[in-house]
């Protein structure tokens, strides 16, 4: 068994569609000085440090190398990561496990990405394979809309309906300092947006942002020497089940996310998620996409999603809340989008939330959506893991 671990400092960018006051070295170094303050490390503290964005999208490699300056990982073991979408979560897991395996004390995660100076329809539609995909697959926002389509059709729900996702993430946004898209908006502001691709609107659709997360892993000896109330990991999972985006399962819940997440809760003990969860960080690219993966977390039957938002229980006063951050919908650079929902899971945890904090948070769940439908899952909670 290995040791246990936990996260002892976060750190954010501040997030807008373009920083053309930093490179890429100095956005990673913001980030990763605001992590090790929130934990009272210098980067001498630090043992290895594992990195990763979207360089398919920027068209930089060796990230890892380049970045050293930023990411503070001079004569250390640094570790790339990328893995499409899921790239801030799995860096989040590898961070993990490079502590929990008992190689390292301290790990410092770092995920990344500069939007304004990328193509990422371009990109994602020139890795699909030429002959079966790219000539019907057009992209992230067109893959989103053909799920979002099978949804309704499936479950009967309404455009409304997802537009009620949108609506809360943005409102929860005005509550985050870190957010990119901080405005309020309504559900006939959403109705009446441009359409990109049926049944998918501007506004139903998360931004292009430039950005970088930073998180602290620490062994439980050094966890003790740093913070007296750390953000445990206590389960993450992954699940990578297609190889095609044509292989994709869209009918009814996420395969990928739903495995993952009862994986996590078989381990964990967990009867009923609705209950005993806190809060949920939630990689929501699109708002019909927040429906049809709240179906995955087994938190309701199969197209029950709708009611629960439109009954307010993923409200930040409900039961469960979804995405007090404000969400992928409000923030979204890439590489690091799925390490801010672990940051924000953990700053529940820790009660370093803000304007945004859950009162009494114990447990917090972080998804991240990548590719193929890649999933990944963290729980953080804040009593030490068996």
């Amino acid at each position: 068994m290995g040791q246990r671990v936990a996260i002892v400092g976060t750190g954010q960018t501040d997030h807008k569609s373009s920083r053309k006051d930093v490179n890429g070295v100095e956005l990673i170094q913001e980030a990763t000085a605001r992590a090790l303050e929130d934990a009272g490390l210098r980067r001498q503290d630090i043992d290895a440090v594992v990195i990763g964005n979207m360089d398919h999208f920027e068209g930089i490699n060796y990230v890892d190398m380049w970045s050293i300056d930023g990411n503070g990982g001079l004569h250390k073991p640094v570790m790339k990561v990328t893995t499409g979408g899921t790239t801030g979560t799995t860096v989040a897991i590898a961070g993990y496990y490079h502590v929990a395996s008992g190689l390292f004390d301290t790990v410092l995660a770092i995920g990344w990405e500069k939007n304004s100076e990328s193509d990422t329809t371009a990109a994602i539609i020139t890795c699909a394979d030429p002959f079966w995909e790219r000539p019907t697959f057009g992209g992230a926002v067109a893959g989103l809309a053909g799920a979002a389509c099978e949804y309704m059709h499936r479950y009967g729900i309404t455009e409304r309906d997802a537009a009620l996702i949108a609506v809360r993430d943005r409102k929860n946004a005005l509550k985050n300092p870190y957010a990119h898209l901080r405005k309020e908006i309504t559900v006939e502001d959403v109705l009446n947006s441009p359409m990109l691709a049926y049944p998918i609107k501007l506004l139903d659709m998360c931004p292009r942002s430039d950005g970088a997360c930073a998180i602290v892993f620490a062994s439980e000896d050094k966890t003790k020497c740093i913070t007296d109330k750390p953000a445990w990991v206590h389960q993450v999972s992954s699940r990578h089940n297609f190889t095609f985006f044509t292989d994709v399962e869209r009918a009814g819940r996420m395969p990928t996310l739903y495995e993952a997440c009862m994986d996590i809760y078989k381990n964990e003990g967990i009867k009923n998620p609705l209950h005993e969860l806190d809060v949920v960080e939630m990689y929501v690219p699109s708002s019909f996409a927040g429906l049809v993966w709240i179906d995955a977390l087994g938190v309701c039957d199969e197209g029950g999603a709708a009611r629960l938002v439109s009954d307010g229980v993923t409200e930040m006063d409900g039961e469960l809340p979804i995405n007090p951050s404000g969400g992928v919908i409000s923030t979204n650079c890439i590489g690091a989008t799925g390490l801010i929902r672990v940051a924000e899971a953990a700053m529940q945890i820790s009660g370093k939330a803000g304007e945004h904090q859950i009162d009494g948070a114990e447990l917090a769940l972080a998804t991240g959506f990548g590719g193929c439908q890649w999933s990944d899952v963290l729980l953080i909670g804040s009593s030490k893991p068996n």
